[in-house]
């Protein structure tokens, strides 16, 4: 396409040429025969008889001689008033006329406005398209993909890291691209497409870019919503030249990245409200997949976080053929992630990367990557030299908790219920036996809205989780309204978000894992999205009657109703450590295990933990974060 676009800019620039050459030789044409004479010439020849015809303009006088005169027979001159040309004659002196413009400025006095006029609107038509994302109408039809080679990524398999099973699976592609033979000896070929899916910050741009680094190909990277814009069929021309251009690489590697923007599901009604432009783009990469032979090196890799939304023409064996997915990296590979972001920065030689990759449990890589940075700010803050475990413990309660609002202050009452309010939490979790090891208690304001919140480090990732894991998890919630009422004699609104997470946890125990004798076992409810979770606003789906909601609604009130009072019981028994702990709180404002004994767990801890997210079982985002306005995690 690119060739051929610039042929018929080598064509036009030849017309143009052609058409000035002839435009010169017309006028030398006119001018060879032609002698120009003064105007009292011209009144000589007159008198002398010599003229044979003349035509007079208004500014021209033209004709012809009798006789050749120095070998030309037509002649023509610049007129002259004739009353002024009578009073001339009457001198021995030579006069003519001339024009006050010539050829050449009367040509350019008609083409030069027009040309300005013409390139004026032409900047601004281009500035608007630039601002609009078409290029310009010449490069509305061609692709946007952003082009790198091996050096230009600067990224390889060594800068990827908690993501082993993926490395390996995606290794085959750089082999193919090393060794195409090896793998055809055997009549195997290389899968068309391979679908990076996987949750927001987990590192699938990264890992296409170390692919085509590792691989020594050219890397075309481009999103799926740049191949869409305001004119019909542009994105389906995008398409073709994309895979133009790649054909004419190969081999080479082409990277789509947010697929899920382009190869959304169709529907009937997708041709109205102004979609059918998406579909045509999706139907011409469903034939440009048909269209190419994996042999020939080019390799199709996509990335999405909503794989769940594609259709399903793109996710068929011959299309993308293999789905990699690129999930939450585990406790090893957290540390590997960690050790690949402190190469980066001055760490303390005694920090200890495994500590704090069990203290972020359910974090994604750029997630980790943030930890650090935020870290070394911290580190600079306080004018240390290097990074400690005190800035990344700082750093984690920064991300999880947002940043310390000390000027938020609160009157003498509302900080006394507070500190009962996470003090009970803590007390709780430090009582029963599968509850997260307690790691901070603090009344601080924070910019989350959080007066204050009990902080509990997971021990390990967990995927599965019993029924007394999940009614202990839901007496460490009510926990802080418990002691609320014990202390106070009376509860506030400080539970507010504590008591959402409890109606959490018992639905999901009713409606999705049938743990409910009354109800028995069965799903009610579908489970979340996996990678973005419920949300968007919508509302539960129900396929059950109004008899058997109201058999949930009793299960969960009696499931919520026996973990409060196991709450009030734990801490009724603990009512003088629980004032003690209160007391210090408001002194210290904030406490750990080491400044106040009983928040150790007076248990071992459990074979393996406590997963963070009770409606999973997969590590969820952060550690738990007891608040006492609402938890937040």
């Amino acid at each position: 396409m690119a060739d051929l676009e610039k042929k018929h800019q080598f064509n036009l620039g030849y017309a143009l040429a052609a058409f000035a050459l002839l435009l010169i030789f017309q006028i030398w044409m006119a001018a060879r025969d032609v002698i120009w004479i003064d105007y009292s010439d011209l009144l000589t020849y007159l008198e002398e008889g010599k003229v044979a015809s003349l035509i007079v303009t208004e500014t021209e006088v033209r004709g012809t001689f009798n006789e050749a005169v120095d070998g030309k027979t037509v002649f023509a001159t610049t007129r002259v008033e004739p009353g002024f040309a009578e009073e001339l004659a009457k001198y021995d002196v030579d006069f003519a006329g001339a024009h006050d413009q010539t050829w050449l400025t009367t040509i350019l006095s008609w083409i030069l406005p027009a040309v300005i006029f013409v390139g004026i609107w032409a900047f601004f038509f281009r500035r608007m398209a630039e601002r609009q994302g078409m290029g310009g109408l010449v490069n509305i039809g061609k692709s946007k993909a952003r082009v790198y080679v091996e050096r230009d990524t600067g990224v390889t398999f060594d800068d990827v890291a908690g993501a082993d099973e993926a490395k390996a699976e995606l290794q085959e592609v750089v082999s193919f691209l090393h060794d195409r033979d090896l793998y055809g000896r055997l009549g195997a070929r290389i899968p068309k497409g391979l679908l990076l899916v996987g949750p927001p910050g987990t590192g699938k741009t990264l890992m296409a870019r170390a692919i085509a680094g590792e691989a020594g190909v050219p890397f075309f990277s481009i999103s799926g919503s740049e191949f869409v814009e305001m004119f019909v069929g542009v994105g389906a021309a995008r398409v073709r030249d994309l895979f133009e251009q790649a054909r004419k690489a190969a081999p080479c590697i082409i990277f789509i990245d947010e697929l899920d923007s382009l190869g959304r599901a169709r529907s009937a009604l997708s041709g109205f409200g102004g979609s059918d432009e998406k579909e045509q783009t999706l139907n011409q990469l469903l034939a440009e997949l048909d269209g190419f032979d994996p042999m020939s090196g080019i390799v199709l890799l996509a990335a999405t976080n909503r794989p769940e939304v594609l259709d399903p023409a793109l996710l068929r064996a011959g299309r993308f053929d293999r789905q990699i997915v690129i999930d939450r990296p585990e406790r090893v590979g957290r540390a590997q992630i960690l050790r690949v972001h402190m190469r980066k920065v001055k760490v303390d030689p005694g920090v200890s990367v495994d500590e704090i990759a069990g203290l972020t449990t359910g974090f994604t890589g750029a997630d980790l990557a943030n930890l650090v940075n935020e870290a070394a700010i911290v580190a600079t803050r306080r004018g240390a030299d290097c990074i400690s475990n005190v800035d990344f413990t700082a750093a984690v309660e920064r991300i999880i908790a947002g940043a310390e609002r000390k000027t938020r202050l609160m009157n003498p009452k509302e900080r006394e219920r507070v500190a009962h309010h996470e003090m009970g939490h803590a007390l709780v979790a430090a009582s029963l036996p599968s509850a997260d090891p307690v790691q901070k208690v603090t009344i601080i304001p924070h910019s989350v809205g959080a007066l204050g919140y009990t902080m509990q480090r997971p021990t390990e990732d967990r995927y599965l989780i019993t029924l007394s894991e999940l009614q202990d998890r839901m007496v460490v919630l009510l926990a802080g309204r418990a002691a609320e009422e014990i202390v106070f004699g009376e509860v506030s609104t400080g539970a507010s978000d504590d008591l959402a997470k409890v109606t959490d946890i018992a639905r999901e125990c009713v409606t999705r894992y049938g743990m409910s004798e009354t109800v028995g076992q069965v799903v009610l409810e579908e489970q979340a999205q996996r990678f973005l979770g419920e949300g968007f606003g919508m509302p539960r789906r129900r396929d059950y009657s109004e008899a058997t909601a109201r058999e949930v609604d009793l299960a969960m009130r009696e499931g919520i109703a026996m973990a409060y009072e196991r709450s009030k019981s734990i801490l009724t028994e603990k009512r003088k450590l629980l004032e003690e702990g209160a007391a210090l709180l408001l002194e210290r404002e904030s406490l750990t295990p080491g400044d106040f004994p009983a928040l150790a767990p007076a248990h071992a801890p459990g074979a393996s933990g406590t997963p963070d997210r009770a409606q999973d079982t997969r590590p969820a985002p952060n550690p738990a974060l007891h608040g006492a306005t609402g938890e937040t995690t």
